[in-house]
């Protein structure tokens, strides 16, 4: 099983997770789209507009299986080695899932301005080349 990163490819934060998880995973479980690649998120009927509530995580074997968000963010996290164990966690403290999506939400509608843009998208090396399972 793989998944697809969609992700901003002209957000320093987000360029610079990205990036992360490029080094931890090597392209074995995950393969990145930027969301400026609208030809290429198009063909799983995603629009830019739908990248405004931020990343989306796709299953690439089942694509409408799908999380957005700061669930992309926890799934990601408990698809990790040892991930799982800290996101059950944090997911069943009292609080804490309701903070991290209000967390979430505010970087994701301010990250330019705390994080800054880029001057040219990123690409990847895990990005497929024509959009099929990797």
């Amino acid at each position: 099983m793989s998944y697809y990163v969609i992700y901003d490819g002209n957000c320093n934060l987000c360029v610079t997770l990205v990036q992360v998880l490029e080094t931890l995973d090597k392209g074995k479980l995950f393969r990145y789209v930027p969301m400026q690649d609208e030809q290429k998120i198009s063909q799983w009927d995603i629009t830019a507009e739908n990248c405004e509530m931020g990343m989306i995580l796709l299953d690439s074997d089942a694509p409408e299986r799908r999380w957005q968000g700061s669930d992309a963010a926890e799934e990601i996290g408990r698809l990790l080695p040892f991930g799982s164990i800290f996101v059950d966690a944090y997911r069943t403290l009292p609080g804490f899932k309701w903070a991290g999506d209000k967390v979430y939400e505010q970087v994701r509608d301010n990250r330019y301005a705390m994080f800054g843009e880029r001057s040219s998208t990123y690409k990847s090396d895990y990005t497929p080349e024509d959009g099929t399972n990797p």
